[in-house]
Parts: structure tokens; C-alpha cells; sequence
């Protein structure tokens, strides 16, 4: 099966923000990036607008013709961008304001309320629910209880491991992934895949669904060229 992949272009944004204006133009971006290859675009609008923007959100809606998914922690204003542009995915982060990067999947039994209550409103809005975990049993199982379509397994870890053990650094999501299947989730995964480790998550979680890849593969971009380094990714995930 071959996985998607979901390039989130946040990168693209924080250079844009630099300089202000609108160059690199975050939309035109979106649009090479799905006709070099990528099967969906995602991003994840903070609160402090430090690279992507709710205007940015609003004005993807409009143009991204593969899937898009946005990812953020559901306050007021994550909930209102999900119900005016319905994007196909909806990916839930816990992540306080103040922090740099996603470093954290959810507690999902001390949140399951919340949780199940989020699956459910986005079901009925015709959008697609994932949730931000851990390789934990636990928050796996509770995450089918909530009801919601998909995980995205956290692989941060994985990444600071694998270059010292990559058979130790995938066990636990081997068994996390099988957890996952077997409860009738499915499979995304995100942060820190790249060049080096994406083939070999890939070949042992073959369920995988779709991965999102943003900082490694725009680094990659600027020494391999944008079209060209989708490409690679691309080839990685089949």
C-alpha cells in the first residue's frame, strides 16, 4: 500500500513572515507542491500567527484541490477555521500556545470527553478527526473510545532513536500501530521523518495511511529543489 504524503508548509510561511509581503507566497507553494506530487497539504494556524495565518487557512481552503488538513489545539478559534473551510482533515494537538513544536500526543483518557465530543462535531461537518498520539497503549485505546477516524503517531522519539538503534526505535510503535489496527483506527504519522528514516517506518508499519512532513522536507527542498525532493519522499512512501 502505498502511504500519502501531506506536506505542511508551515516553513514556507515562517520565511514569508520574515520578511513580510508575500514571497515566498505560501498558496503558490501549496500548488507546486500538489503538482510535483504530494497528495494533500496541511497546516497548523497558532494562535500567534508566527507562520501560518488565519487568512492563510481561509485562502488554502479555496485553492487546495488534494486533501487538506489542518492541525491545531481546539479552542474558539482552531473550531471556527474547521467549520467555515471543512477541510478533509481535522488533526487535534495538545499543545499549549507558548510551545516551539508539536512534542506531545494527547492524554486521551483523562481527555476523552473533550475527545469524543470533537469526533462527533466533525463527523456531522463531513470532516475527517485524527489525534495527536503516543506510542502508549493506553491513549491508543482510549482513543477508539472517542470515536475518532485516525491516530498520528507521534515519531519524534522514533527519529532521536533510530540512528542509534533503529530496531529498538520502531518496536513500540510496531505494537502501537497493531493496537491501533486491531481497534479499527487508522494509521497517520508526523515529526521528524525524513530522508533517512522514512523508508524504514514505512516498511515496518505497512498500514501506514498517510505521514505529514514539513521542516526536513522544506530543508531538503533547499539543496534538492522543491519538485524534486517531493519527489524523493514520494518514492520513499510506495
Amino acid at each position: 500500500m502505498e502511504t500519502k504524503l501531506s506536506v505542511n508548509v508551515n516553513k514556507i510561511a515562517t520565511l514569508r513572515n520574515a520578511r513580510g509581503g508575500d514571497v515566498p507566497s505560501v498558496v503558490q507553494v501549496a500548488l507546486d507542491c500538489e503538482r510535483f506530487g504530494a497528495d494533500g497539504i496541511t497546516v497548523h494556524p497558532r494562535p500567534d500567527e508566527r507562520h501560518i495565518t488565519t487568512q492563510d487557512v481561509y485562502n488554502l481552503s479555496e485553492k487546495v484541490s488534494t486533501e487538506f488538513n489542518i492541525e491545531g489545539y481546539p479552542d474558539t478559534r482552531y473550531l471556527k477555521l474547521i467549520s467555515e473551510t471543512k477541510p478533509a482533515q481535522a488533526t487535534l494537538v495538545p499543545d499549549p500556545p507558548h510551545v516551539l513544536t508539536s512534542n506531545a500526543g494527547w492524554d486521551t483518557k483523562t481527555n476523552v470527553a473533550l475527545l469524543t465530543d470533537l469526533a462527533q462535531q466533525f463527523r456531522e461537518q463531513g470532516v475527517r478527526s485524527s489525534i495527536f498520539v503516543d506510542t502508549d497503549l493506553q491513549n491508543i485505546e482510549y482513543a477508539a473510545k472517542c470515536g475518532v477516524d485516525r491516530i498520528e503517531l507521534y515519531t519524534g522519539p522514533f527519529a532521536d532513536d533510530y540512528a542509534k538503534d533503529p530496531e529498538a526505535a520502531i518496536k513500540e510503535y510496531v505494537e502501537a500501530a497493531n493496537l491501533a489496527v486491531e481497534l479499527g483506527l487508522e494509521l497517520n504519522a508526523g515529526h521528524d521523518l525524513n530522508l533517512d528514516n522514512l523508508r524504514f517506518f514505512k516498511e515496518h508499519i505497512p498500514e501506514l495511511l498517510e505521514v505529514s512532513i514539513g521542516h526536513a522536507l522544506i530543508a531538503d527542498a533547499l539543496y534538492f529543489g522543491l519538485e524534486n525532493t517531493v519527489q524523493m519522499y514520494k518514492r520513499l512512501l510506495k
